[in-house]
């Protein structure tokens, strides 16, 4: 929801603080009176295109900030997560500055950030249906999830979507191993090489650590034999090491139970270190039996491990890495010597994960079509008030060719209307007029009222065009969205702006010389005069305010 908008030095705004609450607001004031600057700051705000014609004469640049308030699952939270930023607890500000020299920043709560921040955040944010300008509708692209929504089809399209990247993962898989067939022909007499290589020298994971280590030990076998040598003889030539602790054991036992406490723990440690000493010469002698000192084991231990790296060197990897390219090259052998057999299973599965994600589009598709329906229904129970009662509203779900599929499914989703009996619905974009649009986003707004995810929504002179019973219907329904979302409307119809729950009025002052915009918050009695203005014109009547009184009460029953 939109807090509060603060504009500095846009056009004839020289400082502006607006705050807004939930529901309905309503902006009114005479044809010229800056009305459109409003919205052009706020557009600004949310990452439009920059115009240093808009900075006011006499300033050196613009700003305009705007306070959001986002709860913790709005998706504006995820955008900034995803970009490293963290919005404050409640709030979520965005300002942007424009120099008169066209130089633009963006600001997103007093951190620096990209205009296209701003953008993406803004369609989280903010929607701004004007009369000429309303995107969700003109962009084609956004009809199909508007559909899924409404439809409430999320489940199924993500059956789709999984459906669809398990499907391009068995075709990139079958292609890769295509490739790599035909690649493998043309060479297979080297890898026929390189595979007998690799069999015959028959590498081990790890075997290069050992190797290095027998080695090193033979490089220096006479220094070790020299030190274990000494070692044995030091013990052996001693007396009996480990009789000697067993004898200290027997005499302690038989003092055992005279001693208490005292002489168990000395005959434990003496048990461990008789056990201990034994261990010590058996390992002695097992090593020094062991050493190795012909030159010849050298030599082969030193050609196994030249061979060994110079392999691994070839295929770059590391000796350890040798077992697994054996694996592979032998694998991509086998298929080649297989004749493809590999590529027939792919092949297959590629086939069968096709069938599965068609099933599902299918599915889909059927589901759309009969959700579009609905829809379609929907709107046009709502069109009829609005004074496009010989309109049509029309959702088209056409089923694409193959090369146009993709994890939405196999749909082209698209909002077409008429706006004359007999004429074949086309883009709304290229058939609808500037008012009749504006009524067609409401119409189906009101629809759509309790899905997506934008909480605020701006329309610019909705009742274009239109009067009476036509601009009560409007505002009935303006009344109606607000009771979901926050709405702010640009209005020259008393019908729709008796319907505020707030009411802004425009104004355009000439002060010490300069004309400047000014926008003020209308307390009951200069709503009344404000309301029986936009009945009566400037000379405003007794008359014109019973009609005023009367339009309030009506629209506040």
């Amino acid at each position: 929801m939109l807090v509060s908008l603060s504009i500095r030095d846009v056009v004839l705004i020289d400082r502006l603080d607006l705050h807004f609450e939930g529901g309905l607001g309503v902006l009114t004031g005479e044809t010229g009176a800056g009305k459109s600057i409003l919205l052009d700051s706020l557009g600004l705000a949310l990452g439009d295109r920059a115009d240093s014609g808009l900075v006011r004469h006499g300033a050196d640049q613009l700003s305009v900030t705007a306070v959001f308030d986002v709860g913790p699952d709005h998706p504006a939270r995820a955008i900034l997560k995803d970009q490293g930023l963290d919005a404050g607890e409640d709030v979520l500000t965005v300002r942007r500055t424009v120099s008169r020299d066209g130089r633009s920043r963006a600001f997103v709560d007093d951190q620096p950030a990209s205009v296209g921040l701003l953008r993406r955040l803004g369609d989280t944010l903010v929607e701004i249906h004007g009369q000429f300008e309303t995107h969700g509708l003109l962009d084609a692209t956004t009809h199909q999830g508007v559909l899924d929504a409404y439809g409430a089809l999320e489940t199924q399209v993500a059956a789709v979507r999984a459906a669809w990247k398990a499907w391009r993962e068995k075709a990139k898989e079958r292609a890769q191993a295509e490739a790599d067939l035909e690649k493998d022909r043309q060479e297979e007499e080297a890898l026929r090489h390189a595979v007998e290589d690799l069999r015959a020298l028959g590498p081990k994971a790890g075997e290069e650590a050992e190797l290095a280590d027998r080695r090193s030990q033979l490089m220096h076998g006479e220094q070790i034999a020299e030190g274990l040598n000494g070692a044995l003889a030091a013990v052996t030539q001693t007396a009996d090491v480990e009789g000697a602790f067993r004898g200290a054991q027997r005499s302690l036992q038989r003092i055992l139970d005279k001693a208490g406490t005292t002489v168990q723990p000395i005959l434990d440690a003496l048990d461990r270190a008789a056990i201990e000493a034994s261990e010590a010469l058996n390992l002695l002698e097992k090593a020094a039996g062991e050493i190795d000192l012909d030159p010849r084991h050298l030599e082969q231990v030193e050609e196994r491990l030249f061979e060994l790296r110079a392999l691994a060197r070839k295929h770059g990897v590391d000796p350890d890495g040798l077992p697994d390219v054996q694996a592979r090259l032998e694998k991509r052998l086998a298929a080649l010597e297989g004749g493809g057999a590999d590529i027939t299973r792919l092949i297959r599965e590629e086939q069968a994960a096709r069938q599965t994600y068609v099933e599902a589009a299918r599915a889909l598709h059927k589901t759309r079509a009969a959700a579009a329906k609905t829809l379609d229904a929907a709107v046009m129970t709502e069109l009829k008030p609005l004074k496009l009662d010989k309109a049509t509203f029309v959702t088209r779900v056409e089923e694409l060719e193959e090369g146009s599929w993709s994890a939405e499914g196999l749909d082209r989703v698209a909002f077409e209307v008429a706006t004359n009996p007999g004429a074949p619905p086309g883009p709304i974009a290229k058939i609808a007029s500037g008012g009749e649009l504006s009524r067609f986003t409401l119409a189906l707004k009101v629809v759509l009222a309790s899905i997506g995810p934008v909480p605020t929504l701006v329309f610019d002179e909705v009742d274009a065009g239109i009067g009476g019973a036509t601009a009560a219907a409007v505002g009935e329904r303006l009344g109606r969205l607000a009771e979901r979302l926050q709405v702010l409307v640009v209005t020259h119809s008393p019908q729709v702006a008796a319907r505020g729950a707030r009411h802004y009025r425009v104004s355009k002052h000439e002060r010490d010389g300069r004309v400047a915009t000014t926008v003020e918050r209308l307390d009951a009695a200069a709503r009344r005069e404000e309301v029986a203005r936009m009945l009566a014109g400037e000379r405003i009547t007794d008359e014109a305010r019973a009609a005023a009184d009367s339009l309030l009460n009506t629209t506040a029953a």
